[in-house]
């Protein structure tokens, strides 16, 4: 692997990287939104969404589009969908392994 390819992979997982921009990629998982929506699910101000959407737009991971006086957001490839499915199912799995390990540490602790 090249080290160009490695630090591409690093920028977008420096993107994905702040549970807001996560959030934002939810609320956009299926459809465009407008910035005003964005603000109100999610309880953002103004100049705070404008920062992490300039992170999302700047790493390719969002685009815009501008309607009147709004500005709509869409994600710009369903791959990072995807990406955050996968992310979510890494956390389940090692979650239930967590989970497994405490109960039986606890039924351990009972026993004795």
């Amino acid at each position: 692997m090249t080290n160009a390819l490695r630090q591409f992979k690093a920028a977008v997982f420096q993107a994905l990287a702040h549970p807001t921009r996560i959030a934002i990629l939810e609320l956009l998982r299926d459809q465009e939104v407008a910035v005003s929506v964005i603000l109100e699910r999610i309880g953002l101000e103004p100049a705070n969404a404008s920062q992490h959407l300039a992170v999302l737009r700047a790493r390719h991971i969002v685009t815009s589009r501008k309607e009147g006086n709004q500005v709509f957001y869409s994600i710009r490839d369903p791959m990072i969908v995807e990406i955050l499915d996968i992310m979510r199912n890494y956390f389940e799995v090692h979650l239930e392994e967590s989970m497994a390990v405490l109960k039986s540490a606890q039924l351990e602790e009972s026993v004795e």
